[in-house]
């Protein structure tokens, strides 16, 4: 269900690892092509080192960049020493969105993963009246949250955090 007409959302893609190149990113990818059949823009498309300062510095320079209305982060989720992209996430957001997180767990684990679905620390949230959404690095984890989760309210979002303007 729809609540807001479409709006094109401009969107900073973020893939968070210490291996991926923008030639062998899959999931930074696929985010960009599944937010341009929808309309949506990728402004910038980047590779981020598991490093919380190299995360931070990022998430920064997107809430600071006016053309950046979504921040779109792949990969550091999970619970080995080097996934660290929920620490930096979590001190950075004004407002968490916990319904995303709880909902890709569980499309994650009646449609996906099963079980394995509780390892996941998926979080959404919002900072300075940006949205922020942070994915598993599997390209199978970012088609499941952006088809059934992000992409369907991605315009609802921004059209919630500024309609008083």
């Amino acid at each position: 269900m729809h609540y807001v007409t479409e709006r094109n959302v401009r969107c900073l893609i973020a893939t968070i690892s210490d291996t991926r190149t923008i030639e062998t990113d899959k999931s930074g990818k696929l985010i960009k092509a599944l937010l341009n059949d929808k309309g949506h823009e990728c402004v910038n498309h980047v590779i981020v080192p598991d490093e919380q300062s190299e995360i931070e510095s990022l998430i920064d320079q997107g809430i600071k960049d006016e053309e950046v209305e979504a921040i779109l982060l792949t990969g550091g989720t999970g619970i080995s020493v080097r996934d660290v992209t929920i620490e930096v996430v979590e001190r950075k957001v004004e407002k968490q969105i916990p319904g995303f997180g709880e909902i890709f767990r569980m499309l994650s684990y009646t449609e996906d993963i099963g079980a394995t679905a509780i390892m996941s620390r998926a979080i959404a949230g919002v900072i300075n009246r940006k949205v922020i959404f942070a994915m598993p690095g599997s390209s199978g984890a970012v088609k499941l949250a952006m088809d059934k989760l992000i992409i369907p309210e991605l315009s609802h979002i921004l059209h919630e955090l500024h309609k008083d303007k």
